[in-house]
This record gives structure tokens, C-alpha cells and sequence, in this order.
């Protein structure tokens, strides 16, 4: 392979992960309510991931409130401790955990049962560098499963410079997992 040749591959390849957020931008969830400072058209970084479940919403809720079983189904979650004697997520509930290979601690900030679940997460100790939201609505006998994240400052940048694809690659294995175990398979 030529130089030339092997800078277009490059380029091509930096362009396909650069179209990632864009699609994903154009394609979030208008219902989500983004706390100040993390809207997705300011974001460094974004994903949007969305399935359909075979499930009850509030069946899928349960999968998604219960933070220290999702290592046993999600293989992204690894040592989640929920912090305060909390059982699950709810109002307000901190928790520490691994995910994309970062230790994370996160901090529920809205709570809808069955409907809607929004955490901030960063570093232990700094101020928040993401917001993940969850929105659940029934369709069907089913569930669709909305998940959106914005990350902002130089951290989320450096994530996405790395692998603009794989905060959505990471969700769409984690909407995959949730529906496996949601639908009993």
C-alpha cells in the first residue's frame, strides 16, 4: 500500500467514527431532560442507542434500577458499589462502579419509576464529566429502551478523539444484554 493510499484509509476510517456522533445527535431523544451545562448539541462527546423489549417497562426497570447485578448480564459494569447502604438505584442514591475501563462514581439525579432514570458520572472527587439517561416507554406488549449520553470537557474529548464509536458500541451491548435478561432468554 502506498503512503497515499494508506492516508486515505486513515481518513476514511477518522471519518466513520467522527459520522457516529453526528447520526447519534440527529437521532436523540427529544424527551430527555438535560440538566444544564450537558445538552447534546454543547457535548463533547454523545451516544444514542434505542431497542424495542419484549417486556414490560417496568420489568426492564427492574434490570436497570438494580446497579450491583449488572456485572452479572453487562460485561461493560465491573464493581459496582452502591454507596450509603443503598439497595438500588433511587432519588439521589452515589455509587461507584468500572465502566469503559474508568472508575467512575455516578449520582442518580432524576428518578421516574418505570419511566425515567438520569445519573451524573465522573471521576471520584471531580465534578461531573457525563450525564446518562435512561427513557422507558411501552409499545405494544413491549418496552422501547431510549439510552442517551452526553459527556462534556477535556476528558470526554479525549474519548472521543480515541474511538468516537465506542461509548455507542458499549451501549448498544448494554441495551442488548438488557433485553436478553428482560426477556427471560
Amino acid at each position: 500500500m502506498t503512503a497515499g493510499a494508506a492516508a486515505a484509509a486513515a481518513n476514511k476510517a477518522q471519518g466513520a467514527r467522527q459520522g457516529t456522533m453526528a447520526t447519534d445527535l440527529a437521532a436523540r431523544a427529544m424527551g430527555i431532560h438535560w440538566p444544564t451545562g450537558f445538552e447534546p448539541e454543547r457535548a463533547d462527546l454523545f451516544a444514542h442507542n434505542e431497542t424495542v423489549v419484549e417486556a414490560s417497562c417496568e420489568t426492564v426497570w427492574q434490570y436497570i434500577v438494580d446497579a450491583r447485578a449488572w456485572p452479572q448480564w453487562y460485561p461493560n459494569a465491573r464493581g459496582v458499589r452502591l454507596l450509603g447502604g443503598a439497595g438500588a438505584l433511587a432519588p439521589d442514591v452515589r455509587w461507584r462502579w468500572t465502566t469503559f475501563d474508568l472508575a467512575i462514581e455516578s449520582r442518580v439525579h432524576e428518578f421516574v419509576p418505570n419511566r425515567r432514570l438520569g445519573w451524573f458520572g465522573g471521576a471520584p472527587g471531580e465534578a461531573p464529566a457525563f450525564y446518562h439517561s435512561w427513557l422507558l416507554a411501552p409499545e405494544g406488549d413491549g418496552c422501547r429502551v431510549t439510552m442517551d449520553e452526553a459527556g462534556v470537557g477535556s476528558g470526554a474529548a479525549a474519548f472521543r478523539r480515541a474511538d468516537e464509536a465506542r461509548m455507542h458500541r458499549g451501549h448498544a451491548l448494554w441495551l442488548a444484554t438488557l433485553r436478553w435478561v428482560s426477556e427471560g432468554r
